[in-house]
């Protein structure tokens, strides 16, 4: 997620305060991506120091207000136009605990897929019912329709990677049970050593004839 870039986009509207932009991102997004004020305003000072906005004096109540330049617009349009790169993709938490629970002492690799899962539809479901009440809000039209288009939006993201999700566990399952079932068997065990009694003397002499 580019915090940088989708500040950016709403000082494009107008002159904002640090706090004012962590509102205004979070309406937009619905606040699946939270945002501190702390992070806005460090995110402003490198942004500021880039050239790609400027703070443009106070509003009523004294706050610091903050300006998008026309480097920051350019930036912006670049952001707009060119494809998120996927070619070195975001670590992922859950690939990354299932590649470790392969092999690892003492963990059934299968529980915590069928952990993850009850998980991940349980947020699918969620996100559903959001999407629903969402899409109500928008037909009565109680509230800020870019907002709720934009909180739609991401919400539809949300579902698509959820059901994508849920769709990879059960492949994860079905891939484990087959390697399983294909697995080539243990070679037996070397049956022990036969102990053979040394030949004493007496059984070394002939029998006698009779």
């Amino acid at each position: 997620m580019s915090i940088r870039h989708g500040l950016l986009a709403l000082l494009e509207r107008g002159p904002r305060y640090g706090s004012q932009l962590r509102t205004e991102f979070e309406s937009r997004t619905g606040s699946t991506w939270p945002l501190n004020v702390g992070q806005v305003y460090t995110t402003l000072n490198r942004l500021e120091r880039d050239g790609m906005v400027a703070q443009g004096g106070e509003d009523e109540a004294g706050h610091a207000l903050y300006a998008i330049t026309d480097s920051g617009r350019a930036e912006l349009r670049n952001w707009f136009e060119k494809p998120v790169d996927r070619t070195s993709p975001a670590r992922d938490e859950l690939a990354i605990k299932l590649a470790m629970a392969v092999g690892a002492p003492g963990v059934d690799i299968r529980a915590v897929i069928q952990s993850q899962r009850r998980h991940t539809v349980k947020a699918m479901q969620d996100y559903t019912r959001l999407k629903a009440q969402a899409l109500a809000a928008l037909e009565r039209g109680e509230s800020r329709e870019r907002d709720d288009v934009a909180w739609l939006l991401v919400l539809e993201q949300l579902i698509f990677q959820t059901e994508a999700e849920a769709r990879w566990l059960d492949h994860c399952e079905a891939r484990l049970i087959r390697l399983s079932g294909t697995a080539p068997a243990s070679p037996p065990a070397a049956p022990p050593p036969t102990s053979v009694a040394p030949a004493t003397q007496e059984d070394a002499r002939p029998a006698p004839l009779s």
